[in-house]
C-alpha cells in the first residue's frame, strides 16, 4: 500500500494511492472516526494502521495530480536519522575527497555505524524547492537515500526481530553543504540548513518492499549520477536498527535514512555542486520517484 500527505483546496489530508497510481483515497475523516483521536496524520495512521486495513473505505477518489504531495511524515517524533558512509564505494570516494573530517586514520569503511540527524525543520516534499543558502554555502550536494520508517515502538531490538518494528520505506534526498560539513567536522550544521531534506513521494508499507535488494538512481539535470543497489550496504537494516535502538527507544514514525552510494557531487573532479536551476530526481524500485529543484 502507497500511502501520502496531500494538499487539497487548501486543507491537509492523508490518503491511499490506488493501484493504478493515478487515483488517490482521501482518509483522515475515517481515520479519526475509528481511533477517536483528535488528530488524523501519518503518525496516526502508522500507530493504528492494523485496526484501519481490517476495513479500508471506499470513499470518493481524487485525481493524484489534482492534489500536493506534502512530505509523508513532516513532522516525525523525533529529528531524522540518519547514517553516514554506508555504502563501500561512497566511503571511499568521501574519504578521497578531502572533505571528510572523520577520517584521519586513512580508513574508507567506518567499523561501527555513523549515526547523525537532521531536523524536522529541513523536512520537504517532493516538486518542493531545495534552498541555494547562496549566503553560508558554496558547495551543495546531493544524496540519494532509502528511508526506514518504523511502526512498532521498540528498546534494544535484536537484528532478528528488526524487521516487525517497520512500517514501511520511502526516498530521502540528504542535501548537504559540504564546506559546512567539513567546517565544523560534526555534521549536524551542514546536513539540517532548511529545505535539506526531501522526502517523498509517499511511504510504500513493508509488506510490498524488499529493502536488501532494491535499484537506487540518483539523476541530476538528467544526467544519471548515483546507480547502485540496497544489497551494497555495509552494515545493513536490522543492524542500524539494533545500534540506533539499542539506548534510544524508537517510536512509530520515526525514521532512518540508511546512506547514499557513491556518485555524489564531491566524487567527481572537479566536484559537480549543486547550483540554481539544477533538477534532482531520485527513484527506488517500487518506492516512486522524489523531485525537487535548486531555487
Amino acid at each position: 500500500m502507497k500511502l501520502i500527505t496531500f494538499e487539497y483546496e487548501g486543507k491537509e489530508d492523508i490518503g491511499v494511492i490506488g493501484t493504478s497510481n493515478n487515483l488517490i483515497t482521501p482518509i483522515g475523516s475515517y481515520l479519526t472516526k475509528i481511533t477517536n483521536e483528535k488528530q488524523s496524520d501519518m503518525l496516526t495512521l502508522i500507530r493504528n494502521y492494523q485496526q484501519f486495513i481490517e476495513k479500508i473505505p471506499k470513499f470518493e477518489s481524487l485525481d493524484l495530480q489534482s492534489v500536493i504531495l506534502k512530505a509523508p511524515i513532516p513532522a516525525p517524533p523525533k529529528n531524522i536519522f540518519c547514517v553516514g558512509k554506508n555504502y563501500f564505494e561512497h566511503a571511499q570516494e568521501f574519504t578521497k575527497s578531502g572533505f571528510d573530517a572523520t577520517s584521519k586514520r586513512g580508513d574508507n569503511v567506518p567499523d561501527y555505524p555513523i549515526i547523525f540527524t537532521k531536523p524536522q525543520t529541513a523536512i520537504v516534499g517532493t516538486k518542493s524547492s531545495i534552498m541555494n543558502h547562496q549566503s553560508l554555502t558554496k558547495q551543495l550536494d546531493y544524496e540519494a537515500e532509502l528511508g526506514v520508517v518504523i511502526g512498532v515502538e521498540g528498546t534494544r531490538i535484536s537484528r532478528d526481530n528488526a524487521y516487525r518494528h517497520i512500517f514501511g520505506y520511502t526516498i530521502i534526498n540528504d542535501i548537504t553543504a559540504r564546506d559546512l560539513q567539513l567546517k565544523h567536522r560534526q555534521w549536524f550544521i551542514g546536513k539540517s540548513l532548511d529545505t535539506s531534506c526531501p522526502m517523498g513521494p509517499w511511504i510504500t508499507t513493508a509488506d510490498e518492499v524488499d529493502p536488501e535488494n532494491l535499484s537506487i538512481k540518483c539523476w541530476v539535470n538528467n544526467e544519471l549520477r548515483q546507480n547502485a543497489n540496497t544489497s551494497d550496504l555495509i552494515f545493513n537494516i536490522p543492524t542500524l536498527i539494533e545500534t540506533i535502538s539499542a539506548g534510544v527507544t524508537l517510536q512509530p514514525g520515526d525514521i532512518i535514512s540508511t546512506g547514499t552510494p557513491a556518485g555524489v557531487g564531491i566524487g567527481f573532479k572537479p566536484p559537480k555542486f549543486l547550483i540554481p536551476g539544477d533538477e534532482i530526481k531520485i527513484e527506488i524500485q517500487g518506492l516512486g520517484t522524489l523531485e525537487n529543484h535548486v531555487e
